[in-house]
């Protein structure tokens, strides 16, 4: 099931992470501060934020739309919302360029955010002994050495030890509210 990519919430979220790091995140520790708040979101809510994909790569699981938007060069007429706030990588790391706001995250999505920088914090300068903790943590990731696994909401849902009853139903929201939003952006 692919669901539209939430560009706007993924950058205004990726963007508080950067502001509480003081504005610069190695990127692979955003990318997985940003996958462990689409996977807490799945657990408490039924829904992530972002509403990216996500795959098990070498170092961890990935949000596939972030990570192209950090590691693939757009053309300078191609910039879209992340790009304006959010700087190229630069020694593996990416800055706030400027504050898109928050104003499409709700309360609750902030309030998240802010927990999940505090439980990870002690490795925000120590990406690959956050990944080592992730790999050890995480049940829904597979381990591979090259390309990439997708990593399926079910998968994520099944770690919260969630029933197949349960994640069926998710599954069929999810897919609803993918439906309506392509709709909307038809219109």
């Amino acid at each position: 099931m692919q669901l539209p990519f939430n560009e706007v919430k993924a950058t205004q979220a990726a963007s508080r992470f950067l502001e509480l790091a003081a504005g610069t995140l190695n990127y692979m520790v955003l990318i997985k501060l940003l996958y462990m708040l689409d996977r807490a979101a799945m657990f408490r809510w039924g829904r992530p934020v972002t509403f990216d994909e996500y795959y098990s790569m070498k170092n961890g699981p990935v949000l596939s739309a972030v990570h192209d938007l950090i590691t693939e060069q757009r053309p300078p007429q191609e910039s879209g919302y992340w790009s304006q706030h959010i700087s190229e990588p630069s020694g593996y790391s990416v800055s706030l360029n400027s504050s898109p706001g928050d104003g499409s995250l709700s309360e609750a999505e902030e309030e998240l955010i802010q927990a999940i920088f505090t439980e990870y914090k002690p490795y925000i300068s120590k990406p690959f002994e956050l990944v080592e903790l992730l790999h050890k943590t995480l049940p829904e990731w597979t381990e591979i050495t090259s390309g990439r696994v997708p990593l399926r909401h079910g998968d994520i849902l099944r770690a919260a030890n969630r029933s197949d009853v349960e994640v069926e139903a998710i599954e069929q929201e999810l897919e609803a509210l993918g439906s309506d939003y392509r709709t909307l952006l038809v219109r």
